[in-house]
């Protein structure tokens, strides 16, 4: 049996070796933390590189509006007061510029306009008194707070001044110093979010819509193959990944009005002029999320227990992938011209060969195509698909129409004229002296014979070169 003095040494040792241990793994959880770091950091930048970008431009904002702190000159002018620089770049530099500019002047304006009632209500309280002061500022206080959804800086900033129980004079210079604060470090974030790689949400705008269209087409072109197990050329079976791309389009309503309310805000940039019609890309998308609820709908037939025999879907098979083939390469095309911001008429020829079909689609329904067929539950998917895309090229017209309207508001550019071979004029070569004569006979168009023994109506047409 070991001595209590063994034991003690045992213990000892086993947490020197212990410690030891700890110190050995500590250098490789270390680097396994950095290379954790340095994954995320990458797949970071492989999702959307501008958010690297963004961390950068805020850090350096703070940087600089923290040199109020660090040079004394500044910081005698300031004071304390230098801290709402700091926090207004923490609160007003966002992402995009749009919502960068949204934020800097309401807060700046919120300011100014807080300061002023500020220093109103906290002299008015004063000239009533000492009984009636603490009375006068808190109704002040609770009418201002009945409005707080929306207007926190104006709240803060008339809450600090009018609270005060500094003199007049002072509350003065408390809410100059806070209101020229605010608005350096707004002017800096500002400049830093514009000047060095600006994130334009209305590119954002213009690039999701362009996307919802392309996501459209994508469904439309290949759901008529689908429906009707159309293999296709090569044999191979394709992606269908496709059938869900219109999911995102169904969700994306609250995030198109924030991007378009942001994007009112922000400077002319590339095609993008002051007025850009944002409002009209808000109509795009909900034509466009129209037509998604039709293509969800039709999305549903295609894992829909009870199914069409194929023979009585082959009656309207012809029209039907017509329909859908050419209304999906309508909304591709107008994705296309959309995207590049040129106007297109490609997207009409299309849409005029999918309203043929569906004339002939209604033409094949209404001559009671199922009235002999045995079971109605059968038919009726197959009735509801051919409804639905009706349907579709009805929406896939108005998002043409829509599109076409925002063109000729946004001012995209008409395509150039493209020249043909046939189109190109012809040279004649003449192997003959400059100046050349080119007389022709029409004085008379009678069959009759003149001197020579020639019709006049060959005389008509004689061309003489002199």
């Amino acid at each position: 049996m070991a001595s209590p003095q063994e034991e003690a040494a045992g213990v000892a040792s086993s947490s020197t070796c212990g410690f030891f241990k700890l110190i050995k793994a500590l250098p490789g959880k270390f680097w396994g933390t950095v290379a954790g770091f340095a994954r995320k950091l990458k797949k970071l930048g492989q999702d959307d590189h501008r958010r690297i970008y963004h961390s950068l431009k805020v850090a350096l904002a703070i940087t600089l509006v923290s040199l109020f702190f660090y040079f004394k000159p500044l910081y005698d002018g300031f004071g304390v007061a230098a801290m709402w620089a700091v926090l207004t770049v923490v609160v007003v530099f966002e992402f995009s510029v749009g919502a960068t500019i949204g934020k800097g002047l309401n807060r700046m304006l919120a300011t100014l306009v807080a300061g002023g009632l500020g220093v109103g209500a906290h002299r008015l309280a004063t000239l009533s008194g000492e009984k009636g002061e603490p009375i006068l500022i808190a109704i002040f206080v609770f009418i201002m707070a009945r409005y707080d959804y929306g207007l926190l800086i104006f709240i803060l900033t008339f809450c600090l001044v009018s609270v005060s129980g500094y003199r007049d004079d002072q509350v003065i210079r408390m809410a100059l110093q806070r209101l020229t604060s605010i608005i350096i470090g707004s002017c800096t974030s500002l400049a830093i979010c514009i000047c060095i790689v600006p994130v334009w949400i209305g590119v954002d705008l213009h690039k999701l819509v362009a996307a919802h269209l392309e996501k459209l087409g994508n469904f439309l072109e290949g759901f008529g193959d689908e429906y009707f197990h159309v293999v296709s050329e090569d044999g191979n079976s394709r992606d269908k990944s496709f059938l869900q791309g219109y999911k995102s389009v169904l969700t994306s309503k609250s995030n198109e009005e924030n991007m378009a309310n942001l994007a009112r805000w922000e400077p002319g940039h590339g095609g993008f002029r002051f007025r850009h019609p944002w409002k009209q890309y808000l109509k795009v998308a909900a034509l466009s999320r129209e037509c998604a609820y039709k293509t969800q709908a039709l999305h549903s037939y295609l894992t829909s227990p009870i199914q069409t025999p194929l023979e009585e879907k082959c009656k309207i098979q012809e029209s039907s992938r017509i329909i859908s083939s050419e209304c999906g390469k309508a909304m591709k095309e107008l994705a296309s011209s959309f995207k590049k911001m040129r106007r297109s008429s490609m997207a009409d020829i299309h849409i005029s060969k999918a309203k043929a079909a569906a004339e002939n689609l209604r033409t094949i329904l209404k001559s009671g195509i199922w009235k002999d067929s045995d079971d109605l539950l059968e038919i009726i998917p197959a009735a509801a698909v051919a409804s639905l895309l009706l349907d579709v090229v009805i929406f896939t017209e108005s998002v043409s129409e829509a599109v076409h309207k925002l063109a000729s508001l946004a001012q995209f550019k008409s395509p150039k004229p493209r020249i043909t071979p046939e189109d190109q004029p012809q040279l004649i070569n003449i192997d003959e002296p400059d100046h050349h004569v080119i007389i022709i006979d029409d004085e008379t168009m009678s069959p009759s014979l003149n001197n020579n023994g020639i019709s006049s109506t060959e005389a008509s047409s004689r061309v003489q070169v002199l």
